[in-house]
């Protein structure tokens, strides 16, 4: 599959010791081990995560994996363009898991800059949901100017509220995050924005997944 990671066991380890380029040729895995689970990264794309400027690397336990972007920045002012002010980028991720488990996603960090002028606002928001199904969990974290620092945001979900990948059933899962920035009030020619990065250009957003068995039939 284009674009594609796979990884599984030790590979994952040697593999994922530093980030390797989301469109990086894949290595291809025939059947998944029934006792290890294998993230295969099908896309990653947006106006966020231009080819590439983002990477993907998978923990060597594979139950958290970490997107680094060098290029994800939304703007206002300062002769931005007049799409600049949003900027996104979406995961589609194909999992594989042990017969008989299911995974959810149960907590995402998020860390960038923000500058924003007084009277300015932006926006980081997250959309989570699997191939095919109309069950889309959203998660939103306002800043508003004036603010001019880093600025970290984390989606976390009660156990009971998890939305579980259906059992039995390969769906892709998807991840869509978008920056927005607002200019408001702000005064006329000031330049607001907001990236996914941080201060040394780089930035981890870090997935944990949770697990757990499937009903018996």
């Amino acid at each position: 599959m284009a674009g594609g990671l796979l990884m599984s066991g030790a590979a994952a380890a040697a593999l994922f010791a530093s980030a390797i380029p989301a469109q990086a040729s894949p290595s291809v895995i025939m059947d998944p081990p029934p006792d290890k689970i294998v993230i295969e990264v099908a896309t990653v794309n947006g106006s966020g995560c231009p080819q590439g400027t983002a990477a993907i690397a998978v923990s060597p336990d594979n139950t958290a994996f970490t997107v680094t972007y060098s290029d994800y920045l939304a703007q206002v002012g300062g002769g931005a363009s007049p799409t600049a002010f949003r900027k996104n980028c979406q995961l589609n991720l194909n999992v594989h898991v042990p017969g008989g488990f299911t995974y959810a996603i149960a907590s995402v960090d998020y860390r960038g800059f923000a500058s924003l002028q007084p009277g300015a606002n932006s926006t980081q928001k997250a959309s989570y949901y699997f191939q095919g199904s109309s069950n889309t969990h959203s998660r939103t974290h306002p800043f508003r100017g004036p603010y001019n620092d880093n600025w970290q945001a984390t989606d976390s979900t009660d156990w009971a509220q998890l939305v579980w990948a259906p059992c039995g059933v390969q769906r892709n899962f998807n991840i869509n995050t978008e920056l927005r920035v607002n200019a408001g009030t702000s005064a006329p020619g000031s330049t607001s924005f907001m990236t996914m990065d941080s201060t040394d250009g780089d930035i981890s957003t870090i997935y944990h997944l949770a697990w757990k068995e499937c009903p018996r039939k």
